[in-house]
């Protein structure tokens, strides 16, 4: 063997090391893992399946056999029914298995196992639970299908090695959230290496891949193609992103990839999980706030953003004040007039909060103002005087919240990498978002998925930060908090006075 030919055996070998282990399925038993997961044929033909004691027709794509056994075939209960796991082993070869009533079962078979997932009767002949569907399958796709169920046991999800799980991040070099990114950076750096420090998590070390995400949304979605198909990470934390809000959740559904850290606006997805409240919630204490001490909800009220791409959800702000009995409000763009009104919810960065206040105090007038802290803290200390306790800003947390030891863990992370209070919510959110992570992978154990991380996410209750309220997931939640201190300002100064403590806010529906 030549030099060169050694040489580049020996980089296969390196690169074999670390390449996940996901499983090389064949193209029958990728068919067969696209039937599982989404109930859809290698033909893309539409497949059916008969559910309950009528024999209705659905599509399979509706009911698909991972909906309840779980991509990784251990099983999911939901609704009183607990799937049995689809090990390939137990199936053909637990032998000795027995019902409650004592009588023995053969082990499946090929046919067997057909007859159970088209007709619902197994190997016995006994009725299957009747909660489980009985799919129309061609001849073809129930050979794809057993095949891939034979190998389902070991189909890991990408990023999962033996001493190493891999995470993606998205993080610009360049632009305005660049220093932003460098402090989301230098958070999840020095979480993860105290995690390894510490053995990692069931013996894997934890590796963060960042890809810098570029200018625009093109950029950026080749970015995250890059972290999911190349690098095949296991899952995304804390990235930023912006360009990406319109397609992220669809993109990382489609890849079953969860996401820890800051959601899109208005964004509700089951992959991902935000510790702290979307701007959304944030406006709504300030606005139950308002309405409870300040009785504003009678008086002219201006909802004003700066961003095009906010006007959703200024719109949907606009919705909730109504619904909550809110009479005059109305949405506008920031322009060179300055608003109507004598209650003012801004959207916008600390610059477009400084030209708000600049052309209302050219006009003479002292309206209150609302706005969520993380935008505009920047421009505070700018705030004319005349604003002193009309201005009402949103705090996911207060210092109040910290612990002693929170504290003290929080700044020793600022001293090793040389950070500052600024950009303090970054800072808390990222803090979060790694210690989340870190606790759902010790609950989803050694033999984790992506599933497993989702599950044991949602299983995370008044999780003990020490450094914010305490933070809650479930099935339908995906905000660990739903609410916001309020906190008004003094001036000169400014000085800051909490006048109303975290609490969940709700949504408003029209019955």
């Amino acid at each position: 063997m030549t030099t060169t030919a050694r040489t580049l055996a020996v980089l296969l070998m390196l690169v074999a090391s670390n390449v996940s282990l996901a499983l090389d399925l064949s193209p029958a038993e990728l068919a067969g893992k696209r039937l599982y997961r989404e109930g859809v044929s290698s033909s893309d033909a539409q497949v059916s399946a008969r559910v309950g004691a009528a024999d209705m027709l659905v599509p399979a794509s509706v009911v698909p056999c991972g909906s309840c056994h779980g991509a990784d075939g251990l099983g999911r209960a939901e609704g009183g029914v607990r799937p049995p796991p689809l090990s390939w082993q137990r199936l053909a070869l637990g032998q000795g298995q027995r019902s409650v009533n004592g009588r023995a079962y053969p082990a499946y078979t090929e046919a067997s196992l057909a007859r159970a997932i088209q007709e619902g009767r197994d190997p016995a002949g006994n009725h299957l639970d009747p909660a489980m569907p009985r799919f129309v399958l061609s001849m073809a796709d129930q050979r794809n299908l057993t095949a891939y169920l034979r190998r389902l046991a070991d189909d890991r999800d990408p990023g999962i090695e033996e001493k190493t799980l891999r995470l993606g991040t998205l993080l610009p070099g360049e632009g305005a959230l660049a220093a932003s990114a460098r402090v989301v950076a230098a958070v999840l750096n020095d979480r993860i290496e105290q995690l390894n420090q510490q053995g990692g998590i069931h013996g894997r070390r934890l590796q963060l891949i960042n890809v810098d995400p570029g200018p625009d949304q093109a950029s950026a979605e080749q970015a995250l193609a890059q972290l999911l198909e190349h690098e095949q990470v296991f899952a995304l934390i804390s990235p930023l992103a912006p360009a990406l809000e319109p397609v992220l959740a669809s993109r990382l559904e489609q890849a079953r990839v969860p996401l820890i850290g800051s959601a899109p606006a208005l964004t509700s997805s089951v992959q991902i999980f935000d510790p702290l409240p979307g701007l959304d919630e944030q406006l709504l204490s300030l606005a139950d706030y308002a309405q409870a001490t300040l009785a504003q909800q009678q008086v002219g009220t201006r909802i004003v953003y700066a961003d095009p791409a906010q006007a959703s959800m200024a719109q949907h702000l606009e919705q909730q004040l109504q619904q909550r009995g809110w009479r005059e409000v109305k949405v506008q763009a920031l322009t060179d007039q300055a608003p109507e009104g004598q209650a003012i919810f801004f959207l916008g960065q600390a610059d477009d909060f400084g030209q708000l206040t600049t052309q209302l105090q050219q006009s003479g007038r002292t309206p209150y103002l609302f706005a969520s802290a993380n935008q505009v803290s920047s421009q505070l200390p700018r705030v004319p005087e005349a604003w002193s306790r009309r201005v009402y800003l949103a705090y996911p947390f207060v210092p109040g919240d910290w612990t002693p030891s929170g504290r003290q863990a929080l700044m020793e992370m600022r001293v090793r990498q040389g950070l500052d209070g600024r950009q303090g919510v970054l800072q808390v959110s990222t803090w979060c978002a790694v210690q989340l992570l870190g606790d759902a992978l010790k609950r989803a154990g050694r033999d984790a998925s992506r599933e497993k991380l989702i599950q044991a996410l949602e299983g995370l209750h008044d999780v003990q930060t020490g450094l914010t309220p305490p933070l809650s997931f479930g099935p339908g939640r995906r905000q660990g908090l739903a609410g916001a201190h309020v906190v008004t300002l003094e001036m000169p100064g400014p000085v800051f006075y909490p006048v109303a403590a975290y609490r969940p806010v709700t949504e408003v529906t029209t019955p």
